[in-house]
């Protein structure tokens, strides 16, 4: 841990960095693959609704019946001519679901059941569950989203600027449809919970594109009156400098999101779980990815479109021609205009030093 602060030091300083700005068309294009897989999944493969939507019976048996899951799915479907989804609970009860179901149909079911199960029909309990229900939820679930994004958008416009407001839209959806598509991938149940995981990770993906917007603004102060970076080498040192940190709180929410969807659902065998855990797994990663491959990225983009930036990188590129000019003049004249070791050393003196001249007196007394 102590190398990791290290490292976030140092790429916080600007010592170290990696050039994510720079390699955004990679990033996008990853995304889009990932998009495109999600939504053919979603195409093809479609969402596995739970009864809440669908409507139907919802039946449970004691605690402790001792019927296997795939014993249970058969009776279900014998009993009622509909495929079954089954789960075990905690307790050893059994939840069984088979959407379309009447009142008739339901009390029909629950004797079949009893005696397969060889228990008295009044120890099973049964639900009917109407579609309309779910889909109350489903429109309410649509609206909240709605009003979210609208919210989302008028608040970074004002705390911000529009584009970053853009780039934060474009980084939640990329995440909702994701995290949509993978639920329709997997065939996972889609359950109340399942909506709620969706409207919680948005304030997770949310938090860190802020973070790094956050910093992006401070480091961004009078930008265009500088000429050593531009607009999107300091969009990067602040990707940079919000990395390590991005990782950690990723990491820290995704540990326990991770106990519940592998160990609670798939180990201990709470299938309840992992209706929730499942959509939080997928968009926590998928958030704190597009905060750095996406959303930053693509404010960069569009901050580089302004004329006052494309000026600005006019003259850092200018300014940077006209050193590295300099710097090749220096070294030229350092290479050919010193003291070589086999040039004649330069005489020092007068020209006429034929020989010493004579400090002697002249002859004769002295008078």
């Amino acid at each position: 841990m102590s190398k990791l602060g290290s490292l976030g030091a140092r790429l916080h300083r600007g010592e170290v960095s990696y050039d994510f700005i720079g390699h955004r068309k990679l990033w996008y294009g990853i995304s889009i693959l990932i998009t495109i897989t999600a939504i053919l999944g979603l195409a093809v493969r479609g969402l596995n609704m739970g009864i809440d939507f669908q409507g139907g019976a919802v039946f449970t048996t004691p605690k402790n019946t001792h019927v296997s899951v795939s014993q249970a799915e058969d009776a279900a479907a014998a009993a009622s001519g509909h495929e079954a989804v089954v789960q075990k609970l905690g307790d050893g009860s059994l939840r069984i679901q088979i959407a379309g179901m009447d009142t008739q149909q339901s009390d029909q079911i629950k004797d079949d059941l009893a005696k397969d199960f060889d228990l008295n029909s009044e120890s099973i309990a049964a639900d009917l569950v109407g579609p309309s229900w779910g889909d109350q939820i489903a429109n309410k679930a649509w609206q909240g989203l709605a009003i979210f994004m609208v919210l989302v958008v008028i608040y970074l416009a004002i705390a911000f600027e529009w584009r970053m407001a853009i780039a934060a839209l474009v980084a939640l959806i990329h995440d909702i449809t994701i995290t949509v598509g993978i639920y329709a991938l997997v065939g996972f149940e889609v359950t109340p919970g399942t909506v709620i995981g969706l409207l919680t990770i948005l304030g997770y993906s949310l938090y860190d594109t802020v973070v790094v917007f956050d910093s992006l603004k401070e480091q961004t102060k009078d930008l265009t009156k500088q000429t050593r970076f531009t607009y999107s080498e300091v969009a990067n040192r602040s990707i940079n400098g919000t990395l390590v940190r991005s990782i950690n709180t990723t990491v820290v929410a995704l540990l326990p999101v991770a106990g519940l969807l592998f160990i609670g659902g798939g180990v201990l065998g709470a299938g309840t779980l992992n209706d929730i855990s499942l959509s939080l797994f997928v968009g926590l990663a998928a958030g704190a990815y597009s905060s750095i491959f996406i959303a930053t990225p693509l404010v960069a983009d569009l901050k580089e479109r302004e004329p006052q930036m494309k000026a600005l990188r006019k003259r850092v590129l200018a300014k940077r021609a006209q050193a590295a000019a300099d710097e090749e003049v220096a070294g030229t004249r350092g290479e050919f205009g010193g003291d070589s070791e086999d040039a004649t050393p330069a005489v020092v003196g007068p020209r006429d030093q034929s020989g010493p001249r004579s400090r002697r007196r002249p002859s004769g007394k002295r008078r």
